[in-house]
């Protein structure tokens, strides 16, 4: 059976969206980062890398969204979560999880992990000061360029759109208003009405 580490408020949401939407038996498994379990040794075990997700399957442990994202699209494929017949469009998808995953993220990460780049508060509180506007500057690329609607791809539900729904659920915490992206607030509600995005939300806060 597939077992997810995930952590509420995460980016293993995404995850635990997909595993939702193929359908498939799985085992949750909370870290609970205010117990600094993400740094203990039985989860350093699963994945020393100290974060989430981390994906158990029968051939072992992935890490990274983008991977287990792709893992899921190709390990279930009559969910038809991925284009995995059109080498063009399934690079255009990954390129999607990559950007998201490179550089938004890490823009987010900017206002609270600022200790992995600079030791220098001053320098960690720049960082944090920026993060509205680079937030802003790469949601306004989503919404002008990279969002087709009325998915990510178009018009085929892919693993890009329980990903952006994640990240772009980010968007008030970091200081950005999510209505001058009114592409990205409609993907984001639509998101919000479908039962796997239900059952997974449900199932990381309980």
């Amino acid at each position: 059976m597939l077992k997810l580490y995930y952590t509420p408020a995460t980016c293993s949401l995404a995850s635990h969206i997909a595993l939702e939407e193929v359908g498939v038996v799985y085992e949750a498994h909370r870290v609970d980062f205010s117990k600094a379990e993400q740094t203990k040794p039985e989860y350093l075990a699963v994945n020393p890398k100290g974060r989430v997700p981390a994906l158990v399957t029968d051939r072992g442990t992935l890490t990274e969204t983008p991977a287990i994202l792709t893992y899921i699209a190709q390990s279930f494929p009559e969910a038809e979560l991925a284009p995995l017949d059109d080498p063009f469009e399934f690079a255009r998808l990954q390129s999607f999880l990559s950007y998201l995953c490179s550089t938004v993220h890490v823009a987010h990460a900017h206002a609270r992990r600022g200790a992995r780049w600079a030791d220098d508060p001053a320098a960690q509180e720049a960082m944090k000061a920026k993060v509205p506007k680079n937030m802003a500057d790469c949601f306004s690329l989503i919404e002008s360029s990279m969002l087709s609607g009325p998915f990510v791809m178009g018009e085929n539900y892919t693993i890009a759109d329980p990903y952006l729904f994640t990240i772009a659920g980010w968007l008030e915490a970091d200081g950005v208003d999510p209505a001058q992206f009114p592409r990205v607030l409609e993907h984001r509600n639509r998101m919000a009405e479908r039962p796997a995005v239900a059952k997974a939300l449900a199932a990381a806060q309980g």
